[in-house]
């Protein structure tokens, strides 16, 4: 029957300047599931959302979608035409206001009252009533520069279902969550499933898939490979149908042989805003080694990684010595000099110009390499760039597209090639693989790999217990701003690290 579907999608094609991003794009969503819709960087997942959200009119593309049996036809960018439709979506970053309260960022344009005066009281009290029916715990009164990821993520739901949505559209809601968010979120969904809400699910976290979908949808390449029951599928056939092959295994096999010690950090201590941020932090790198960073949100491993390339901290004690020499790092220019790279966390806001071409990106922070007193040899940065965009697999239509136009993953690629331009000695890396997916998430391992054996020394902090696990040669634990502990590839568990990661119990471990 058609009308137990709310969503059909049929023939959707659309074309960028140089690249077809979907291509005869059709499947349909049956009303009150939880659909989950994943593929590779660059499958077209981030195009189809749009679409539905209303920010590509229906005059771009090919192709018909109808919902509730009406044909969508948005006539121009209007992210409003979708809601009012019953269309919303919660984009991985939370697009909110800092400095207001969660009720004024639920109501912003919305604010109940009359002739320009807002009424505080319904104000508060209509959000107290929204948090309440969709059971999320969230302070009402707080502002959302108060709150954690995942809170401001709860924010941005209960934004979407005070305007009666029936249909919303996550887009990654967990690469940015604890464990304990994550089962949360999971919790909620499930309620507003009960609510009547339909619900597509987008995650490059597959295991996600398999505890709230109902069905899946895999695009590949811009097409649907398939759409399947979630209970009769699993991890390693989805993983297949998104990457065109059979990956046996999620990590690839490590031939450790660490060197000297090219790194020591000894009793670092890090303040900003008049708090101890990091707490006497110790511990050495060898070159050729990957030494993983875990630990809880909020536990200080970015601020420790930040401070040692000379970008986070008022005030900084402590000694670092590279290669048995005391140096000072007060910048990131400083580091560059040293040798030491930074992958940041957050590559849109530290690790890209996002405005800018791509191969202006790559080679930003290495123009010394193809410059003179009076001019840039454009040939010689061109050539270069590419060279890093093929040993990627950059995928993008040439080096001057706009990055921004990118897929996540591609991006990422963009920030780590510009590092690895620099040669560094030291390569640190913060959550690499955050909103890639599966078959990028092993390129990226191979390339880590191959840095490694070359000698290169890789600090690599990620929010998977499995990643840690899976890459490193050691892992330091960190809880509050502290080293808990250090433990070595073959005596480390999730047990082991969890365990580390919520007791202030020392346990160093040094070989």
């Amino acid at each position: 029957m058609k009308d137990e579907y709310i969503l059909r999608i049929e023939n959707v094609t659309k074309d960028f300047p140089g690249i077809r991003a979907l291509s005869n794009v059709s499947f349909k969503i049956k009303k009150g599931d939880i659909h989950g819709l994943c593929g590779e960087n660059g499958a077209g997942k981030s195009t189809l959302v749009k679409i539905l959200a209303g920010v590509y009119p229906n005059n771009t593309y090919q192709g018909k979608i109808y919902f509730n049996e009406k044909e969508l036809k948005f006539t121009s960018y209007s992210i409003e035409e979708a809601i009012k439709e019953g269309i919303a979506t919660v984009y991985q970053e939370p697009v909110l206001v800092p400095q207001m309260t969660v009720g004024e960022n639920i109501f912003l344009g919305r604010e109940p009252g009359d002739k320009g005066i807002i009424n505080w009281s319904k104000l508060f009290s209509d959000t107290k009533e929204i948090l309440n029916k969709y059971k999320l715990s969230v302070p009402f009164f707080a502002k959302l520069s108060t709150l954690s990821v995942g809170q401001q993520q709860m924010v941005e739901i209960a934004k979407a279902l005070s305007q009666e949505i029936k249909f919303l559209i996550l887009d990654e809601p967990t690469s940015a969550l604890t464990e304990a968010e994550v089962n949360y979120l999971m919790e909620m969904l499930k309620n507003l499933k009960d609510n009547g809400v339909t619900c597509i699910y987008i995650s490059h976290r597959l295991e996600e898939f398999f505890r709230i979908t109902d069905n899946i949808t895999i695009l590949r390449d811009g097409q649907v490979v398939n759409t399947v029951k979630t209970t009769d599928t699993s991890v390693e056939k989805v993983i297949t149908m998104m990457v065109g092959r059979e990956m046996k295994k999620r990590f690839p096999v490590r031939d450790s042989k660490p060197g000297e010690k090219i790194l020591e950090v000894k009793n670092l201590s890090v303040s900003a805003q008049n708090k101890m941020v990091i707490k006497d932090v110790l511990f050495d790198l060898r070159k050729g080694e990957i030494l993983g960073i875990a630990g809880l949100m909020g536990s200080g491993r970015t601020e420790l990684v930040t401070a040692i390339f000379g970008e986070y901290g008022k005030h900084v004690t402590g000694e670092i010595f590279l290669e048995g020499k005391p140096v000072t790092i007060r910048s990131a220019r400083d580091a560059i000099k040293y040798g030491i790279s930074l992958v940041p966390e957050d590559r849109k806001k530290m690790g890209l110009v996002l405005i800018q071409e791509v191969y202006k990106n790559i080679s930003l922070p290495n123009l010394r390499k193809f410059s003179n007193a009076l001019s840039i040899d454009k040939y010689k940065e061109l050539k270069e760039c590419q060279k890093y965009a093929d040993d990627l697999s950059i995928k993008t239509p040439s080096l001057f597209t706009i990055t921004e136009s990118l897929s996540g993953g591609n991006q990422q690629k963009v920030v780590i090639a510009k590092w690895l331009m620099s040669n560094p000695k030291i390569l640190i890396l913060d959550d690499p693989t955050r909103g890639i997916d599966v078959g990028t998430k092993y390129e990226i391992y191979n390339l880590i790999n191959k840095l490694a054996k070359n000698g290169v020394g890789i600090i690599m902090i990620s929010s998977e217990l499995e990643e840690v696990l899976g890459m490193s040669d050691r892992i330091m634990v960190m809880r509050e701003g502290e080293c808990t502990g250090i433990l070595d590839r073959k005596d480390a568990t999730q047990e082991r690290i969890m365990a580390l990661a919520t007791n202030l119990k020392r346990s160093y471990r040094y070989n």
